[in-house]
């Protein structure tokens, strides 16, 4: 919300109604859907303006985002993250508070069809300098929950903001993903405890790649476009054995879901 107006068009005017546009066009399609969709996840960047930065504006803009989910058909949940825009390239308690006050628990898990769901803070392995202790409280959930998922062999399907990385788990350093020494590890844990899949977002374009079998799929922004795609969603099916997933625009996506 705000992003095209502000970083793209480089007008000084705060502005989101192209993003409401999409939104609210995304929202009236996937009410279409049939089968319907068990849920709506965003990985993050639900707002642009920074909360400690410009908390005028980013109240404004989370007004309306809320307005704009609201229409989602209430038998569809929506399962929101944070990126870096909603708690800062530095989190601090305050930003993680103003966060959790407004959309809820900045990590979590659930259940869905026999798959447990892990919900990260991608900021916490980017930059926890200012939140050592809330960095930490988040890292042994995960390794809990992985364990849990291992010791249960259990599939697991992991969301997040910062990939891993954007082709190539051996990628060098770069802003997009998340340090290969932090990488590396986790990655592994991941693939020893059960995930079958990783989805992130940051990017603002679609990439992914793999790391020993396990996908690691980035999808780009519903609004503003840093590459050539166009502003879209990413249906996902998760099947009995395997989980298929296609990036559609707004233009293509469809609504009757062949399952």
């Amino acid at each position: 919300m705000g992003m095209i107006q502000s970083y793209v068009e480089k007008n000084p005017v705060p502005g989101w109604k192209k993003e409401i546009e999409l939104g609210e066009r995304a929202v009236a399609i996937v009410n279409q859907m049939r089968p319907k969709p068990k849920f709506f996840v965003i990985c993050g960047d639900l707002c642009h303006a920074f909360p400690d930065q410009q908390p005028e504006i980013r109240k404004k803009q989370e007004t309306d985002f809320k307005k704009i989910f609201e229409k989602l058909d209430p038998e569809i949940p929506l399962i929101c993250l944070c990126g870096n825009h909603d708690v800062g390239d530095t989190p601090t308690t305050e930003t993680i508070d103003l966060y959790r006050s407004s959309f809820g628990d900045d990590f979590f898990s659930f259940w869905y069809g026999g798959v447990r769901f892990l919900a990260l803070n991608s900021q916490y392995f980017e930059d926890a300098s200012k939140v050592p202790e809330l960095a930490q409280k988040h890292e042994k959930w995960l390794n809990e929950e992985l364990q849990l998922a291992k010791q249960e062999e259990s599939r697991v399907i992991v969301f997040q903001h910062i990939p891993w990385f954007l082709s190539d788990p051996d990628e060098e350093t770069n802003y997009f993903s998340i340090k290969p020494n932090i990488r590396k590890v986790w990655l592994e844990k991941f693939k020893n405890s059960g995930v079958v899949h990783v989805f992130a977002g940051h990017l603002h374009r679609n990439a992914g790649g793999s790391y020993k079998g396990m996908p690691v799929t980035v999808t780009t922004a519903m609004g503003a476009q840093l590459g050539d795609d166009m502003p879209g969603l990413r249906i996902v099916r998760v099947l009995q054995k395997e989980v298929e997933q296609v990036f559609y625009s707004l233009d293509e996506l469809p609504t009757v879901i062949d399952l």
